[in-house]
């Protein structure tokens, strides 16, 4: 179906066309990339590709010192919450952050995410926590600690434990998810806090989806909105920078190098599904509410 862009940066510019919807879903992105316009594209081209019609609106993080971009243009492109905080919103989609070694309370928007996280209990159907913000939302919900890793989790990684009873893994058998981050949530699968389950586990990268009912929260380890190039574009982006890093893992073709082979996306079909079967759930428990 489309998604329509309601700001935003590529909405700004006039670079992502909009298209008379009836009934949109309604999704609010706090997006908390610094790479914000390509975080953008990445969830519109995803939710592009799902059955319902979607309409995104993006949210900054108000508290939040920019580096990488100018304040006034965010604040010109995006909402803050207490513009929005009178609406309603079917769901909610918090990204990742490069702050995965900084402690979450010394995170400078940390009272804020507290507050959007407790502001979304009533006005928000569902919520997808992605990486960084997966790990703070299940230290916000459940009091679980991260850890660092002592080498970045870094490329494509498959699930080889499915809990098919779940709606959210319906056509997930072979699920697959980039990763790139630095630390892990301290999690105990044989003893998990009440309301919290473990949906996707990989060997190596250890649980990749979970999802609490009671709480409305599907909690997302990787970065399923990822595109083709954006590994080998943050690869590339560390070389330069003199960072010891090593390929991502199970994402590049044997013959890229010398034979130029193109690099595949393997996980867009689980992303698109996976997401799929988030919306599915919010209209579903929608109908039931009514």
């Amino acid at each position: 179906m489309t998604a329509n862009a309601i700001n935003g940066f590529l909405h700004n510019k006039q670079e992502w066309t909009n298209q008379q919807l009836e009934n949109p879903l309604r999704i609010l992105v706090w997006n908390l990339m610094p790479t914000k316009a390509n975080t953008e594209e990445q969830f519109l081209q995803l939710l592009n590709q799902v059955d319902q019609d979607v309409e995104l609106t993006f949210l900054y993080a108000c508290s939040h010192q920019f580096k990488t971009v100018r304040r006034e243009d965010v604040e010109k492109c995006y909402a803050c919450l207490h513009q929005i905080e009178d609406q309603t919103f079917n769901g909610l989609i918090i990204t990742g952050a490069p702050v995965e070694n900084i402690a979450f309370e010394d995170v400078d928007y940390w009272e804020e995410f507290c507050q959007i996280k407790d502001w979304a209990e009533k006005h928000v159907g569902q919520t997808i926590n992605a990486c960084w913000s997966a790990q703070a939302a299940l230290y916000h919900d459940f009091g679980i600690q991260k850890r660092g890793l002592d080498q970045k989790l870094f490329g494509i990684f498959r699930a080889n434990s499915v809990e098919s009873d779940s709606p959210l893994t319906a056509g997930l058998e072979n699920f697959k998810t980039p990763q790139s981050r630095h630390s892990e949530s301290v999690i105990d699968e044989a003893h998990l806090p009440a309301d919290l389950q473990v949906l996707l586990t990989s060997s190596e990268a250890g649980p990749l989806v979970l999802q609490s009912l009671d709480k409305k929260q599907t909690y997302v380890t990787g970065h399923s909105e990822y595109q083709t190039q954006t590994l080998d574009q943050e690869y590339r982006r560390d070389l330069a920078k003199h960072v010891i890093i090593h390929e991502p893992k199970n994402y590049y073709p044997d013959g890229y190098y010398d034979q130029g082979e193109e690099i595949e996306n393997t996980w867009q079909q689980s992303s698109c599904q996976l997401y799929q079967n988030w919306l599915n759930l919010i209209t579903t428990k929608e109908k039931i509410y009514d």
